[in-house]
């Protein structure tokens, strides 16, 4: 990367809300290039990536780069940086920034869009972010190319809800550690326990705390604003116990696009989230919900903004470039950023200005004034270790004493005190981890990163364990004092099928079941499952009486083989005796006896057989028929194999019955939507996206995993959508060709096509028109001719075709012999002579 774009790079922002796949997009075009550099907001999600991209590629491939730490091959082709520690001068082929709409933040805005307006890959640049930014975008990068991405799930807002109310995988959002404690200890108290995210605890610790959380050890989550960025997790439902923060200047109210960033957590993939309000948080109004849930608002007006062309001939010079104004008024210039008023502060010292008397001592100066402060102590504490930093690095050797560096990190070696004194003292220990990677200031600096990050190691740990004797609580001794209080415990069934024992949920009714939830002691279990039973048995008979009385449209099947009753399982369909008949297995409660089983499954059963008549409607009719005496032998014969291969079948194999076949026959069978192809023999009505989809899942069960089950109106199969066994392929409606496989009605009529080619001129030239019509290539195409009976010439140095010896598609395979049942009419004509 340069400090000027390069011209031939491309520019791409993709822009939209959360949950777009975005990044995921970003790591794809990474990967695709043979170096490459992503900057992140955050160091916790910097490591997520780098950890994939490892995986992916190895560990020797990929380098992470933050403020605190250097982890992998320093000379590695692909490079994951935070967006204040890419190396910017290092040339990759492509680049990208994460969150670019952070070019507005009051902090760091500066940062992103000097990245926005300097950093470019050689070949290929990538912003992500917000829509927020598209107009400042275009107008300061106007050759980037923009790209909107919509949400993968809905975001929906759930009104107000008390704390006790809340859903399972609720994240509940405050804007201060002492409201985050207070939350999460009533949380505790109600609910059984809670993770804590903010952004001051360690990477190691928030970590441990999300752990907590997507194991189901605690269902609630109780987080700052830290979780609006990266932190990918399972949440339903993000409630705001307040509306406002403290921003570094003022308390303010978050803006629409601040609580959508923060909500947009809830639901991830095609999963829908909702948010809301909780505690005594003020209820959203309705122009802030429509913003957030169709994801628009006011674009920004300015960004953040400050010289990178500094002069370091002296402090004021310096100070002076920092000043210099920007080039646009969309440019908001920066003059109260962290190491800007650690320069002035420390240049108003005496001994300071001294030392800084040539230009490298002001570049080193400057150096020292971006040290972070971890601890944000807003005092002059940072400044003073600023100033005995600069004033080492200015002395005898120029380094940092071994034996002073050394004591700074003796100090915080210990693991005692309360949340609030581990916090700090892991921030404290992060600006020391900063200092040991500079390995210019430090000698045997690779020791001292070593011993810093296994001290911010033990404190992360000793913080996580805080946190959770605090807020997280089992709560068995509280059901055990209900018991001892009131000889029994409360339990009760809520609409959403939620139970509750002793006001605490234990489980849900799902579908005509029970699901208790995870976790707690075996006493604690056994009491709360005897509580649950009393209160389920009678959800149970009530939900029952529904399901009997429900429309057929009201059970669904799932992507599997599943049917869902209002979202809920209620049975699983297995493989049966007949393959057109599966198996009906009831999803039921077996401890409330075994007619709750009988009837789930009767009224399954008259949905599937529904279901199954639809999709499968000639099919049967073809069974009937192949079971009857109004057709001939080979009629049967041909019905009964159309039957086997659930509406397909290779004429091939048949060539001996279709001789046979009188015209009555052919006409019955005809009328019953049989069609007789030069290939296939198959039933168009069979041949629809329903009936495929149908058949498709019927092999699922008789064949597992059966063929990938094809989009609706796919005519052609290719990769990863092209079924392996060319059986299962036929099953489904496709003939397999090399390479791919086509739907049996378009290759018949792609085969007519190029007869009717042939017998008008004889020799022809591969047809774009009926590759086209077919949803072919003119290579696939080429590549399948010589199956459909056609011969490659050379002619005048042109490449011809004509017609050859019969063949057919997949002639050659090995063709699996039809499994055949005692009953089915090929077991009595195969002991036949079939005679012309």
């Amino acid at each position: 990367m340069r400090s000027e774009p390069v011209s031939r790079s491309r520019v791409v922002a993709v822009l939209g809300p959360t949950n777009t796949g975005k990044t995921h997009f970003a790591v794809e075009r990474l990967l695709a290039h043979r170096s490459g550099m992503i900057g992140f907001p955050l160091r916790l999600l910097a490591r997520e990536i780098y950890d994939r991209i490892a995986a992916l590629r190895g560990p020797g491939t990929v380098a992470l780069v933050t403020g605190e730490e250097r982890v992998g091959n320093p000379s590695a082709p692909y490079v994951v940086a935070t967006v204040e520690a890419m190396p910017v001068d290092r040339p990759v082929e492509f680049l990208a920034v994460d969150e670019i709409q952070l070019c507005a933040d009051l902090e760091r805005g500066h940062i992103f869009t000097d990245r926005l307006l300097r950093a470019r890959g050689l070949y290929e640049t990538v912003f992500l972010g917000s829509e927020t930014i598209r107009p400042i975008l275009k107008r300061l990068v106007p050759e980037a190319e923009i790209v909107t991405r919509p949400r993968f799930s809905l975001l929906v807002h759930d009104g107000h809800r008390k704390l006790a109310r809340l859903p399972r995988r609720s994240a509940i959002v405050a804007f201060s550690a002492a409201e985050v404690y207070a939350l999460a200890e009533a949380v505790r108290r109600r609910k059984g326990g809670a993770a804590v995210v903010m952004g001051a605890l360690s990477p190691r610790t928030r970590n441990a705390q999300v752990a907590l959380y997507q194991a189901g050890e605690v269902d609630h989550l109780v987080a700052t604003d830290a979780i609006g960025m990266g932190l990918n997790m399972d949440v339903a439902h993000v409630a705001f116990a307040r509306l406002s923060k403290f921003d570094g200047r003022e308390a303010r109210r978050l803006h629409a696009h601040e609580i959508a960033q923060i909500a947009g957590r809830a639901g991830r993939h095609m999963a829908n989230g909702t948010f809301g309000t909780t505690e005594g948080c003020e209820p959203l109004d309705e122009r802030t919900v429509e913003a957030v849930e169709s994801h628009s608002f006011p674009p920004l007006k300015t960004i953040r903004w400050r010289s990178a062309a500094l002069d370091f001939s002296s402090v004021e010079a310096l100070a002076a470039s920092l000043d210099a104004p920007p080039p646009a008024d969309c440019l908001t210039q920066v003059k109260d950023a962290l190491d800007h008023r650690s320069l002035v502060l420390l240049a108003r010292r005496p001994e300071i200005a001294a030392r800084a008397d040539r230009p490298e001592r002001v570049r080193l100066l400057w150096q020292v004034c971006q040290i972070p402060d971890f601890r944000k102590t807003l005092d002059d504490a940072h400044v003073r270790l600023l100033a005995t930093v600069f004033e080492h690095l200015t002395s005898g050797r120029g380094r940092l004493p071994t034996d002073w560096f050394a004591g700074m990190i003796a100090r915080l070696e210990r693991t005692d005190g309360d949340i609030d004194t581990l916090v700090q003292r892991i921030a404290h220990v992060r600006t020391l981890t900063y200092l040991s990677h500079r390995a210019d200031w430090l000698d045997d600096a690779a020791h001292f990163q070593e011993r810093t990050r296994a001290l911010e190691d033990r404190l992360s740990d000793a913080l996580h364990e805080r946190l959770t004797q605090r807020f997280v609580d089992r709560r068995t001794s509280v059901l055990l004092r209900s018991i001892r209080e009131r000889g029994v415990l409360d339990a009760a069934v809520e609409t959403d099928g939620t139970v509750l024992v002793d006001g605490e949920r234990v489980g849900r009714v799902q579908g005509l079941r029970f699901a208790p939830e995870p976790g707690g002691g075996e006493l604690g279990r056994r009491m709360v499952a005897a509580a649950a039973r009393r209160a389920v048995g009678s959800e149970l008979s009530r939900r029952l009486r529904l399901l009997e009385a429900v429309t057929d449209e009201a059970l669904v099947l799932d992507g599997g083989a599943t049917i869902l009753w209002e979202g809920e399982p209620l049975a699983r369909l297995v493989a049966g005796a007949d393959p057109l008949r599966p198996r009906i297995v009831p999803l039921v409660a077996e401890d409330h006896g075994p007619e709750l089983g009988a009837r789930v499954s009767r009224r399954v059963e008259r949905w599937l057989d529904a279901w199954l008549s639809k999709r499968l409607g000639p099919l049967r009719m073809l069974e009937a028929a192949s079971r009857g005496d109004e057709l001939g032998g080979p009629a049967r014969g041909i019905a009964w194999r159309l039957v086997e291969g659930l509406g397909s079948a290779e004429r091939a194999p048949l060539d001996g019955l279709l001789e046979s076949l009188s015209e009555t026959d052919r006409a019955a069978l005809t009328r019953l939507g049989v069609r007789f192809g030069r290939f296939w023999i198959y039933v168009p009505q069979l041949l629809k996206p329903a009936a495929i989809e149908a058949r498709a899942r019927l092999l699922a069960l008789t064949r597992p995993p059966g063929p990938p089950l094809p989009t609706p109106g796919t005519t052609v199969l290719r990769g990863a959508t092209l079924p392996r066994d060319p059986d299962l392929t036929a099953a489904i409606g496709f003939a397999p060709l090399t390479g791919l496989a086509l739907r049996q009605d378009l290759l018949e009529r792609l085969a007519a096509g190029l007869r009717a080619r042939a017998r008008t001129t004889g020799t022809f030239a591969s047809p774009a028109d009926l590759a086209a019509a077919a949803g072919l290539g003119r290579s696939e195409l080429e590549a399948c001719l010589p199956s459909l009976g056609f011969t490659a010439i050379e002619r005048d140095g042109q490449r011809l075709w004509t017609r050859a010896s019969s063949a057919r598609p997949g002639a050659g395979r090995k063709r699996r012999a039809p499994s055949r049942r005692a009953d089915s009419p090929f077991a009595v004509l195969a002991t036949l002579e079939v005679r012309a």
